[in-house]
């Protein structure tokens, strides 16, 4: 039997060798992680004192505020265009004509029978005249008399029926060339030459006008949640993609009572007026709004992130740290401190929400070397910082956001980066 050599039974030890030492550094660096001091092991944020506006969003769409569709009463052929898009037109301005050779010949045909009936008419009336008379000498009797008079009423019927028909052919003729009802510009044009339209059933769109662009309007969608902070008169900041840079402004004109409801979701139109002098904002632009429905001045302010926080739990519990329990974030506190429901504003995927006045919350604050739980009374917030307006927390106490991984120097997590929108 061949024994085994000395050197083929050393060989498995370096891997021994090395899997103690991994052991042994994931020790180490868990005996140094936990003996990091608070300031080492937390990313802090300072409680400050500052000014607070809570506002609600959702997006809408710029409109003008007079848009008039410009149809058509009778059908035919497209046959001439006079106006195009972004033209300038004004109130009974020829904006296209149709072909009228049909409709021409209809008014000549009213027109004949018009003039046939007042021949029948000036007939009825003279063999009336003559009936009476003679009538008068007893040459005929009352009965043909009645038949006269009868006959008169008849023509008289018929000239004013032949009227009413070369009226209305009369005008036809006229429909067939479209003028402009309001001045305004081009927005839309639908039809080209050589088009026919048809305008059996309903009056087809040849043209859009909108009357002012100096004056337009934002229609936005606001959720059933916002609408009750909602006033007519408030004022209104806007943004566009068209102008990132650039805020505008508006007012609240009308919150109209028609409800939407979409997959259960209950919005309301809030109609914001805006001047447009510049004429820069074009009708279809997406405006991102913004009501401000309530603001606080010299408050305590404490930041969402350490309302969300949570200190991370032992092993065997299976709550983790810096999020939060899955039921919610705060006791007591509106719901809507996380996502907001659907129908509220969004922008290039970030959601904006609000959250409503009153609740408890609790944070974690570093005194002493020592992390303590206080629980605070909430006010309003702005989706970064939120009002506190009751509790066991002052200016200039250190509240935790979050933690700092093992490893990260102090300086990263001595201060905190928050995004506002």
């Amino acid at each position: 039997m061949k024994l085994p050599s000395p050197g083929s039974l050393f060989k498995p030890l370096p891997l021994l060798v090395l899997a103690v030492l991994t052991v042994a550094a994931a020790l180490f660096f868990y005996w140094q992680s936990d003996r990091r001091s608070p300031e080492e092991r937390y990313r802090l944020a300072p409680v400050e004192t500052g000014e607070l506006t809570q506002t609600v969003s959702a997006n809408g769409t710029l409109n003008p505020v007079t848009l008039v569709n410009v149809g058509t009463q009778v059908s035919g052929r497209v046959r001439t265009l006079h106006v195009d898009f972004n033209d300038h037109v004004q109130k009974d301005q020829i904006l296209a004509e149709l072909d009228d050779s049909l409709l021409s010949a209809q008014a000549r045909q009213s027109e004949a029978s018009l003039i046939s009936a007042r021949a029948a008419l000036d007939l009825a009336r003279a063999n009336e005249q003559r009936m009476r008379t003679l009538f008068a000498q007893e040459y005929v009797s009352r009965q043909e008399l009645d038949q006269a008079v009868q006959a008169l009423k008849a023509a008289q019927a018929q000239l004013r029926l032949a009227q009413a028909q070369f009226d209305k052919d009369r005008a036809n003729l006229g429909y067939a060339i479209i003028r402009s009802p309001v001045s305004g510009v081009v927005v839309d044009r639908q039809v080209d030459v050589g088009q026919t339209v048809a305008a059996s059933f309903q009056t087809p769109t040849l043209f859009k006008i909108a009357q002012d662009l100096a004056k337009m309007q934002i229609d936005s969608a606001f959720a059933e949640a916002d609408i009750g902070n909602i006033r007519v008169g408030q004022p209104v900041r806007f943004n566009v993609d068209a102008f990132p840079d650039r805020s505008f402004q508006g007012q609240v004109k009308q919150i109209r009572l028609n409800p939407t409801n979409t997959a259960n979701v209950v919005t309301y139109n809030v109609v914001v007026s805006v001047d447009n002098p510049e004429q820069i904002l074009l009708p279809g632009m997406t405006a991102y709004v913004n009501i401000a429905v309530a603001r606080r001045e010299n408050v305590l302010l404490v930041p969402n992130a350490a309302l969300r926080y949570r200190p991370a739990e032992k092993s065997g519990d299976r709550k983790t740290a810096a999020t939060g329990t899955p039921g919610g974030v705060l006791s007591g506190m509106s719901p809507r401190l996380g996502p907001p429901p659907s129908g509220t504003g969004q922008r290039n995927g970030d959601r904006r929400e609000t959250s409503g006045s009153g609740g408890k919350g609790t944070v974690y604050v570093l005194r002493d070397g020592q992390v303590l739980p206080v629980t605070v009374s909430l006010g309003i917030t702005d989706n970064r910082n939120t009002e506190v307006t009751g509790g066991e927390l002052k200016a200039g106490d250190r509240v935790i956001v979050s933690e700092n991984p093992a490893g990260a120097s102090p300086a990263s997590g001595s201060s905190l980066r928050m995004r506002a929108f």
